[in-house]
């Protein structure tokens, strides 16, 4: 799979643009500020239908137009067909393929996949435990694009649950009463969905787990594929061998539902459910070394390094389930030493397609030789 051809309508800073594309490696080089990781992020966009760099779609639609659209021709097997997005500030976005209407946006999900590689990464170490969350969202829906619309009725039941939470917090009386009553609805809802996250999420970093190590070992010098180990961190059930089922997670989460109630209407929030789980991270140096976590005890090296690892695993496992995802690597070069831009480079060389963004030619390692794009003030230019 990849993308033969991109095309922008006042997304970011293009008020237009027509990008030919081809498998393999191509190179966007210009100085920051140009536009160069607009045109990643916007394939990356296809894919998710979220930005790897703002939480909403807002800042996409260039300033002054009302729509931005989004459109990119798409070989899979020899046979091509277009995706487009339209994103609409204020309102509904739509999208299309080979021109027809999709009934529902989200039904675009995953029929691209990417991976990015960014500056931001380091975040997945160092940052939030939201940060690790979308990770494995993002990975879980690219794998099975129907859960889109499962997290969504998620942080919908989210919502309603906490805003009565704290009008049952507030409430005396038969208002209480009933707003209790109401709550147990919410519950279920909650734990229903949850549930299904929650298995799917443990289901998924079984399957991480391999790859972290093989490729923390590749990244990091000197480093074994048992140096690297990760954890799920679950609000509800404490780590097991097997995943549980989705009807003994559903009764878990009720169950701790009910434990926390008061603490939950003391404060008028929910305490209980996957959007309060973490993915954990851990290190050690050889078989049987103490496991420290990586936040707050790694060097800045080891830190990326495991960003790194962590990215390369999403990538390899979405290739193991069939299709080489598109590989964006948004100026991650210039962030990196010497040994690990060589490392990266040669991991990730053999890709369908690689799409690189840098600030100057050197950034981009001799591996990545390919089709090379100057990208300024908006133009964007094929070297010859």
């Amino acid at each position: 799979m990849y993308v033969s051809h991109l095309s922008l309508h006042d997304f970011r800073s293009y008020p237009s643009v027509e990008v030919p594309l081809e498998a393999g490696v191509t190179a966007f080089v210009g100085r920051n500020g140009q536009g160069k990781t607009n045109l990643v992020e916007a394939i990356d966009y296809l894919s998710r239908l979220q930005s790897h760099r703002v939480a909403t779609d807002a800042p996409l639609v260039r300033a002054g137009a009302e729509q931005a659209v989004v459109r990119a021709a798409v070989v899979r097997d020899g046979r091509t067909a277009t995706l487009e997005v339209e994103i609409n500030a204020g309102r509904a976005n739509k999208a299309r393929i080979n021109k027809s209407p999709l009934p529902r946006t989200r039904d675009l999900v995953g029929l691209v996949r990417t991976v990015v590689f960014s500056p931001e990464d380091l975040t997945l170490v160092k940052g939030d435990p939201s940060d690790r969350r979308r990770f494995l969202d993002d990975l879980m829906i690219l794998r099975a694009p129907r859960l889109a619309g499962v997290r969504s009725d998620y942080d919908r039941v989210l919502k309603q649950r906490n805003s009565l939470l704290k009008t049952a917090g507030l409430a005396r009386g038969s208002a209480r009463e009933g707003a209790l009553a109401t709550l147990a609805v919410w519950d279920d809802h909650l734990a229903a969905i949850g549930a299904e996250i929650l298995a799917q999420r443990l289901a998924l970093v079984e399957a991480l787990r391999p790859y972290v190590g093989k490729s923390y070992e590749t990244v990091a010098r000197g480093a074994s594929r048992d140096d690297a180990e990760i954890t799920y961190k679950s609000s509800v059930v404490e780590p097991v061998e097997t995943t549980p089922s989705v009807e003994s997670l559903r009764q878990a989460i009720l169950a701790e539902l009910a434990r926390r109630q008061k603490d939950e209407l003391d404060r008028g929030i929910s305490l209980v459910g996957p959007h309060r789980d973490d993915l954990l991270l851990f290190l050690g140096h050889g078989a049987g070394a103490e496991r420290l976590p990586v936040k707050g005890y790694a060097s800045h090296g080891e830190s990326w390094s495991f960003a790194l690892a962590l990215r390369l695993a999403a990538y390899d496992l979405l290739r193991a389930d069939g299709d080489d995802p598109i590989l964006i690597l948004d100026d991650v070069f210039a962030e990196l030493d010497s040994q690990r831009r060589v490392q990266l480079a040669e991991l990730v060389a053999d890709a369908e397609q690689v799409l690189v963004t840098a600030a100057v030619p050197e950034d981009v390692p001799a591996a990545l030789a390919g089709a090379r794009y100057h990208v300024k003030a908006g133009e964007v230019t094929r070297d010859e």
